[in-house]
């Protein structure tokens, strides 16, 4: 193990596959080539797509995934630059300058898209079965689900041109207001990633601090953090509204592929299992020798070893995890490390969180992430490197087909971690080190499946009382929050007063709302997907990769089929939650034979 130093080196990316800086030739040139594409393409099609043969409109697509491409490479420059110091102006101003450029440029496109939805039915049936339209079927059929939610050409344009003052400006003063935020801690300035990172620390009354820090500067901003989240819980419902949408989460449904109904079983298994959270929780209190488990005590470690893992055994750990399972996983992976595709170290300025870009498959994905040296951020390199890959696999299918829905998109990513995990588990001879893994193990695996579901119950009660109520104070989304955290953990952990604010940091409410179902669905079916593989012979892996390979490019249910998964069977959920309950039960009897 490192020193803290040696822990957090400077792990910073180069991003010139993209661009070298907003001065290259390249880039100045590529925005003046999208708008002659974009003008191109529309004096070629518009009003004409559904006249199109299927040569056709395969050129149009040709034509149109190349205009995203070059969109897609400038827009994904200026927001990776931009996490990394969202304090600087000049890197806020490029980012702004790209929106305003796509907006522009999606008010020329939007045409076509629209128009498809509106070809006959039965003539849009040949078309998506064509055989030269093969390597586009997918995105046309996804893109004909939106045809009772789509508005006339001049309100869509009306809508994508106010969206860059509107629903995007929010997002982006929400995260540049976090990139700015400092928390103080026992004398020190922290950024918000540096002071959540506390919540992970063996020392109680150090993570007790944390918490009133982190509480205190949430105080300190919930002025500015209720109107951004008002704001934009109301833009939502304005344009639900307008495109005629029957709930809020529908648009989301859409876009994740799913079934209203399969979203729905999914929250309710899991809701009804609440119970197995709060029994872990009794567990872990009892282990670490609490009277009252408080929630800045959920993600104590068991044991209260505070050494560091290097940058470089982090990498070596998920390169090793990686090529146990398939070679060619570790091969791609070791590119990220060896090309400086990541972007690791913790500054000032720097986005808190986590995340892999896929950018655009003329060029290849890169992972943002804050490294502190901790175990679980090994998982964390884990996960995204599991993005990466995925990403980087799919790049064939190109601009409109790589991409997943967010349902399945998680896959990849949870699948990494539970490769690193069961690895490390392996290695472990002692029981209580083997028990303190598992103990982080059930941890992640709560904060995927049931902390996401219930903040996608806040979610949903935030936004039918914003539609129902009007404007909320803070008071108001703070009850909210508070009542479905308490269904969650009822007297299993006591959420003291401070909690009540801790809805207001989540980004994922504000730049996608109802996301976080997402990582339950993902992680539920690796759950079911690993058990496959340890109960499958040879080919499994070469099975993996190659859904990997297929991105987007077909349903998910059709995708995760040839893997021995249905994710429509009614028991899908409750045989992932089984399998949580099966780590708990491991849990206790590794438990009850340290405390003996």
């Amino acid at each position: 193990m490192s020193s803290n130093e040696e822990a957090s080196p400077e792990i910073k990316w180069d991003l010139s596959d993209l661009y070298k800086s907003p001065e290259d030739p390249h880039f100045h040139n590529d925005k003046k080539y999208v708008h002659k594409m974009a003008d191109q393409f529309a004096e070629s099609y518009h009003g004409k797509v559904s006249d199109l043969e299927a040569g056709e409109l395969k050129e149009a697509l040709d034509h149109y995934e190349t205009i995203l491409d070059k969109m897609g490479r400038m827009g994904s420059f200026a927001y990776l630059r931009w996490t990394t110091n969202t304090e600087d102006s000049s890197y806020g101003k490029l980012v702004q300058e790209m929106k305003e450029l796509s907006s522009d440029i999606n008010r020329k496109l939007l045409f076509f898209e629209l128009e498809w939805t509106h070809v006959d039915d039965d003539r849009a049936e040949k078309l998506m079965n064509h055989p030269e339209l093969k390597g586009y079927k997918h995105h046309l059929e996804t893109t004909r689900l939106y045809k009772p939610y789509r508005l006339t050409e001049k309100e869509e344009q009306v809508l994508s041109a106010k969206s860059v003052t509107g629903r995007s400006a929010w997002n982006r003063y929400f995260d540049e207001t976090f990139g700015a935020a400092r928390f103080e801690l026992d004398g020190k300035t922290l950024t918000e990633q540096e002071v959540l990172s506390k919540m992970h620390e063996p020392d109680r009354e150090l993570r007790q601090r944390a918490s009133e820090s982190m509480t205190s500067g949430l105080k300190n901003l919930s002025r500015s953090l209720t109107f951004i989240f008002n704001t934009l819980v109301a833009d939502k419902h304005t344009n639900d509204k307008l495109r005629g949408y029957p709930h809020w989460l529908k648009s989301r449904n859409l876009a994740n592929e799913i079934r209203d109904e399969s979203v729905d079983a999914l929250v309710d298994t899991v809701t009804g299992s609440y119970d197995l959270v709060q029994r872990y929780y009794r567990l872990k209190r009892s282990l670490l020798g609490y009277d009252e488990l408080y929630e800045y005590d959920r993600y104590a470690p068991l044991l209260s070893s505070t050494e560091n893992i290097s940058w470089n055994e982090a990498r070596d750990m998920v390169v090793e995890a990686y090529d146990e399972f398939h070679p060619h996983m570790a091969e791609v992976t070791k590119l990220f490390f060896q090309r400086n595709w990541i972007d690791a170290s913790i500054r000032p300025g720097k986005r808190g969180g986590a995340y892999s870009a896929s950018t655009v498959p003329s060029v290849h994905p890169y992972v943002f992430m804050n490294f502190d040296g901790k175990i679980r951020d090994v998982q964390t390199l884990a996960h995204e490197l599991g993005h990466g890959v995925h990403q980087y696999l799919s790049k064939d299918q190109g601009v409109l087909q790589s991409g997943t829905p967010l349902t399945t998109a998680e896959t990849a990513s949870v699948f990494g971690e539970m490769l690193v995990f069961q690895k490390l588990k392996r290695q472990l001879s002692n029981e209580r080190e083997k028990l303190a893994l598992l103990l982080g193990k059930i941890d992640d695996t709560i904060a995927t499946v049931y902390r996401q579901i219930s903040m996608n119950r806040f979610e949903h009660a935030l936004h039918t009382a914003r539609r129902e109520e009007g404007e909320l104070n803070t008071d108001r989304i703070s009850e909210l929050w508070m009542d479905t955290q308490k269904a969650l953990y009822g007297d299993s952990v006591t959420l003291t007063d401070n909690y009540r604010i801790w809805w207001s940091y989540i980004p994922h409410f504000l730049h996608a709302p109802g996301y976080v179902y997402a990582y339950a669905f993902g992680e539920l079916l690796v759950l079911a997907l690993y058990e496959q593989y340890q109960q499958s012979e040879n080919g499994f892996a070469d099975k993996y990769l190659q859904l990997l390979k297929a991105g987007g490019s077909d349903w998910p249910e059709n995708l995760t089929a040839p893997l021995g998964v249905d994710i429509n069977s009614a028991d899908f959920w409750s045989n992932g939650i089984r399998s949580i309950e099966k780590m708990v039960d491991e849990a206790e009897v590794l438990a009850q034979q340290i405390q003996n």
